[in-house]
């Protein structure tokens, strides 16, 4: 296939399956192609079907997913899904109760009043009979709904198949068997972990999954991606929320500054939280000041979670913030595929197209000395404060 197998589908993209190996993956360029895919994948599945997610709301994309999870055990589809206590605190019994009834076994990850707004299990994955799975950065909800531009956030994900799916599956029943966040079982995650944590199949394999949280190899996420950016030219990042560490931003600031090399950062000009955008801003002098480029995101909320660094790609729930790199539970795909990361890049132009590049010299003399203030609190509660907290209520485990 050429590097050109897409097409705008409506105001989004859509994309072409790409192959290689054993292995086979399509860039899902807008949520509405993901909940299609979704629900296509649902429709087809002959044996287990596993769906976790962090926010669920009680209509639009869940109402639809429920009635494709419903078709699916009436097959005798045996069926899992795992939703964050806190993220999910709005979905109610009511609603689950027709699953519950169908032999859905339903859980909801750390349900302990004190403790699930500190530790959350952010993760979202469909996985479908050890043969397909999708991962991405968006919810199940209506807001996220549609192609990013004229309606609903810009997000994305990717759909896979192949051999790393059964990973995935063991992966999230690890965390299925987490859910009631006891310090028993959290000591058997951890004792698990500590044996049976692996990022693919094989170590030369193109795809490899990078799971993070309490419990898990302490790191990895950061080190794995501070490994691909060390040697980068082109890097592409989208980041919901951009609070990165000082390491990290040095890694950036190489790149930029390599023969060659070009950096180019897309965060949010609108964001669903507020206080996380007055944080990245703390960092914009610092990034054009060293040839970062800067763009925000115009049309919607940017939520999109992607990285691409030459031929790496990853995508998945993580932010480049304090609370994805060593807090959240976290779930991301590892692609070493240049086919894909071309049309994860096809993807990122896209969007920069609706995206106003952020100049230095014009930012500076608009910013007043509230704002100034005001991110740098942002950056303190995020940065500083919330993982102190989360940490906290981890050792409460131990």
């Amino acid at each position: 296939m050429g590097n050109n197998d897409h097409r705008v589908a409506g105001r989004g993209m859509y994309f072409t399956e790409r192959r290689l190996g054993d292995y086979r993956a399509r860039w899902l360029g807008t949520v509405d192609d993901a909940y299609a895919e979704m629900e296509r994948r649902i429709d087809g599945a002959a044996r287990c079907v596993r769906l976790e997610t962090y926010l669920m709301r009680e209509e639009g994309p869940a109402t639809v997913l429920r009635g494709a999870l419903l078709r699916a055990r009436r097959r005798g589809v045996e069926v899992r899904m795992l939703l964050d206590a806190f993220g999910c605190e709005g979905v109610g019994e009511e609603f689950l109760a027709p699953l519950r009834e169908a032999g859905v076994k339903v859980m909801r990850f750390n349900p302990r009043r004190f403790l699930r707004r500190a530790i959350r299990n952010h993760r979202k994955l469909l996985a479908v009979d050890g043969e397909h799975a999708i991962v991405g950065g968006f919810n199940i909800a209506p807001e996220y709904a549609g192609d990013g531009i004229e309606r609903g956030w810009c997000d994305s994900g990717v759909y896979v198949g192949g051999p790393v799916v059964k990973l995935l599956e063991q992966n999230f029943d690890a965390m299925f068997e987490l859910a009631p966040f006891t310090p028993r079982a959290y000591q058997r995650f951890r004792r698990a972990m500590r044996h049976n944590w692996r990022a693919a199949v094989e170590p030369d394999a193109p795809v490899q999954v990078i799971s993070s949280g309490p419990g898990m190899p302490r790191g990895v996420l950061g080190y794995v991606l501070r490994r691909d950016l060390a040697g980068a030219h082109n890097v592409a990042i989208a980041s919901a929320y951009f609070v990165p560490s000082k390491l990290l931003r040095r890694l950036l600031y190489i790149a930029a500054h390599r023969p060659g090399g070009r950096v180019r950062v897309l965060l949010a000009g609108r964001s669903d939280v507020p206080l996380a955008r007055l944080a990245a801003e703390r960092f914009y002098k610092l990034l054009l000041g060293r040839r970062v480029r800067v763009y925000e995101y115009q049309p919607q909320i940017l939520h999109a979670k992607v990285v691409v660094a030459d031929s790496f790609v990853w995508a998945g729930s993580g932010n480049l913030d304090r609370r994805s790199l060593s807090i959240n539970y976290e779930l991301l795909l590892r692609f070493d595929w240049p086919e894909l990361a071309e049309d994860a890049r096809t993807w990122f132009a896209h969007a920069l197209k609706h995206s106003r590049r952020v100049h230095l010299a014009h930012w500076w003399r608009g910013r007043r000395l509230w704002r100034r203030l005001a991110s740098q609190f942002a950056w303190l509660v995020l940065a500083r404060i919330d993982p102190l907290v989360a940490r906290r209520g981890v050792r409460g485990m131990s």
